[in-house]
């Protein structure tokens, strides 16, 4: 265990932060989730900004590389398309 102090404080900081980090992930896996199951365009189209959004504030945080980011939003992106065709 820390005996400073300051890295008693980084430890706690730390904690905080591993889990606004679990919370943001696990949320923004599930709104994936959720529009990926969801098989009419007028919802998948409503839906796609706000899993976007979260999909962009993960990656600005760190809690996942932009390049993951980027492969997110283009097969939700890709998945969205093919229902306005079907």
């Amino acid at each position: 265990m820390a005996n400073h102090k300051a890295t008693k404080k980084d430890v706690r900081q730390a904690a905080k932060r591993r889990d606004r980090n679990r919370y943001y992930g696990k949320t923004t896996r599930n709104a994936i989730r959720d529009l990926k199951a969801t098989t009419e365009k007028k919802a998948v189209d409503e839906a796609m900004p706000n899993v976007i959004s979260m999909i962009d504030k993960l990656a600005k945080r760190g809690v996942i590389h932009k390049n993951k980011a980027a492969n997110l939003k283009s097969k939700l992106a890709k998945r969205a398309n093919t229902l306005a065709t079907a």
